[in-house]
């Protein structure tokens, strides 16, 4: 179970948000509330949560200083705003607390599933951390560079894009996350979210998820291969999470498609 802290004063989106990802994620998450600044950090603390996502205008204490001390508590987990505000003063705040995703009201689903996606892979990788990670995992995730200088570098952008995407198609297979690719290119994970979002249209988890699930396709027009085989050849270590991926991203489950494939 992952652990999750939302916070919002409002009471209607706290529940809206919990409906949200307890439907999309069911028996994946335990979730706790907070209505402002100053019960974002107790909860957090008392409650060893993983991940927080934050609105920012909160009496009392904001978003952005609840996430401050958030992070200063624990330096590895996720946070993600969740706000109608759409300012750079903002955003670059989110950038200085290694925030996640910044994400605008109301947003789309796809959004926050591939936001809350993302968050899980990292929860995975801290605990791998936490019970012996490896050196490199450790150091990937304390790198910081200078983003002002990175993002005024377009060049370096386009060889940083075409060498993510073929990092990507040649480890699609493999349990990847944001964090690694960031690292194998040398870049802080906060600028390389966003210059993937920039440069792909989309986030990096659903770029991730677009290509398994196009492999998937692929294999699924082949009836020798199992299903159970299929989700492992795409990237996924549980068949169910394949299928319900597949079924989101497509409308269908994976032998519907390939009855409909085989059919036509």
């Amino acid at each position: 179970m992952y652990r999750v802290l939302i916070a919002d004063d409002e009471p209607i989106e706290r529940q809206v948000i919990y409906k949200k990802i307890n439907g999309f994620f069911p028996e994946q998450v335990e979730v706790f509330f907070a209505e402002n600044g100053f019960e974002a950090v107790e909860e957090f603390t008392k409650n060893n949560c993983q991940i927080a996502l934050l609105d920012i205008a909160m009496p009392g204490k904001s978003g952005l200083e609840a996430a401050e001390e958030i992070r200063n508590i624990d330096p590895y987990c996720s946070i993600i705003f969740l706000t109608a505000f759409d300012e750079f003063s903002y955003a670059k705040k989110a950038i200085e607390v290694k925030a996640l995703d910044y994400l605008l009201k109301p947003g789309s689903d796809d959004d926050l599933i591939s936001a809350f996606e993302e968050a899980f892979s990292i929860a995975d990788k801290n605990k791998e951390r936490a019970e012996g990670a490896t050196a490199k995992e450790s150091e990937l995730s304390s790198t910081v560079f200078d983003i002002d200088n990175e993002e005024s570098d377009h060049s370096k952008s386009s060889i940083i894009v075409r060498e993510a995407k073929n990092y990507i198609d040649e480890h699609y297979k493999e349990d990847i996350s944001l964090q690694d690719v960031a690292g194998v290119l040398g870049y802080s994970d906060v600028y390389f979210c966003k210059l993937f979002k920039q440069n792909f249209g989309k986030s990096f988890i659903v770029y991730l998820n677009e290509l398994r699930i196009g492999k998937a396709k692929e294999f699924l027009a082949n009836p020798a291969i199992n299903i159970k085989d299929i989700s492992t050849e795409a990237g996924y270590r549980d068949a169910n999470y394949f299928a319900r991926v597949f079924k989101r991203m497509t409308g269908m489950t994976p032998s519907d498609y390939r009855n409909g494939v085989l059919g036509s």
